[in-house]
């Protein structure tokens, strides 16, 4: 049967006389508050006040707030059309409404029930638990800091990943600590260390296994964050720092997760792609680091020329003057590419597809950038 999506068992009398009630779109953000209240330790609990979040702000955070912020992206899909039977079964038909407009949109869809079934396996109180046996975090922009100023060049940030949607599988003989000791040994400041699976290929099981390896590099946690307990997994795993997608969370969340980094002495990346996007995190205060993303998130076309358009004028002024360092991210692969972003007021540069594809990535590194930056 053409668009069949789901298949399942017809439903009982009662899922019609009390059908279930659809949680409204602040839930997720009066869990993530009451998971951060319930079974804090005492380390936390003096700084709680801190998270908490006025309830005029959370009695905006709807739909129509999220659409005035430019968010293309819906964080779950919508409710369908009527269900349709056929015997003692009932389908729905695809449509625009419950089937995913991009592959970000279907990756953000994916991430959202997969994030439910880790939590109920891995409640929070047993995170916070376990961030007591985790060594503390390592200074994520200090080694972004030091690396630049050492080598006069955007700092590098090293991305160990096997795959991702557009290219497929990048490489066959993928063993992520090799590699991350190959980016270490070459002159990579920090790492980024993919964690999906499903699309990407990664693993968390990978970033703890890097960092149990004696990696002294700070790793980024390179996660579809959805919600704050993402967040506390990384840091339980070794993260020293996680990426925030403005085109998928809206500015109250940015807020409320920054926050919960600078509680657990995490860093983030905030990662923008396009004018309305950097005005609206550059009003966020907090903000350390602001990620350029040079992939059209729609078409996946990429052109480091958005870099540049993004940091002329006021907003170039307005990240000087808040000493936000700004990264570059995707389609950087030679020294020309490096020098142009440079150029442009780039101080940290996200690389993976470029590097992770040669046989000895310390190579792969000295050719991006032209020279040895190990030194």
């Amino acid at each position: 049967m053409k668009g069949l999506l789901s298949l399942q068992p017809f439903p009982s009398l009662s899922t019609f006389t009390n059908p279930p009630r659809r949680p409204s779109s602040s839930a997720p953000l009066r869990a993530q508050q009451s998971e951060i209240t319930q079974g804090s330790d005492s380390a936390l609990e003096g700084r709680v006040s801190e998270l908490k979040i006025d309830e005029k702000e959370v009695g905006m955070y709807q739909n129509e707030v999220v659409a005035s912020q430019g968010i293309r992206i819906r964080r779950r899909p919508p409710t369908g059309p009527p269900l349709h039977y056929v015997g003692p079964f009932e389908f729905r038909l695809q449509n625009e409404g419950n089937t995913p407009r991009n592959i970000l949109e279907e990756i953000i869809w994916h991430k959202d029930k997969e994030v439910s079934q880790m939590k109920e396996r891995k409640p929070l109180y047993t995170l916070k638990k376990a961030l007591e046996n985790v060594p503390p975090p390592r200074d994520f922009i200090a080694a972004l800091q030091s690396a630049r100023q050492r080598t006069a060049l955007p700092a590098l940030i090293a991305e160990v990943k096997k795959a991702s949607p557009s290219r497929g599988i990048l490489r066959e003989d993928f063993n992520p600590v090799e590699i991350a000791q190959a980016y270490e040994k070459g002159g990579a400041a920090c790492l980024s260390v993919l964690t999906d699976e499903k699309y990407f290929k990664g693993s968390f099981e990978n970033l703890q296994a890097i960092r149990n390896a004696g990696v002294e590099c700070p790793l980024l946690c390179k996660e579809f964050i959805v919600e704050a307990w993402q967040i506390y997994y990384g840091r339980s795993k070794g993260a020293d720092a996680v990426l925030l997608i403005a085109s998928v969370l809206p500015d109250l969340d940015i807020k409320y997760m920054i926050k919960i980094c600078k509680i657990l002495g995490m860093a983030t990346v905030v990662e923008v792609h396009d004018e309305r996007e950097m005005d609206r995190v550059l009003a966020i205060e907090g903000v350390e680091l602001i990620g350029i993303n040079n992939r059209n998130l729609d078409t996946f076309e990429v052109d480091i020329g958005i870099t540049k358009k993004l940091l002329e004028g006021e907003r170039g002024k307005l990240i000087r003057q808040k000493g936000i360092m700004v990264v570059g991210e995707s389609g950087l692969f030679t020294p020309e590419d490096i020098a142009f972003v440079q150029e442009a007021g780039v101080k940290a540069v996200l690389v993976g597809e470029s590097l992770v594809k040669q046989s000895d990535p310390g190579k792969g590194i000295s050719a991006l950038f032209g020279r040895d930056i190990s030194a």
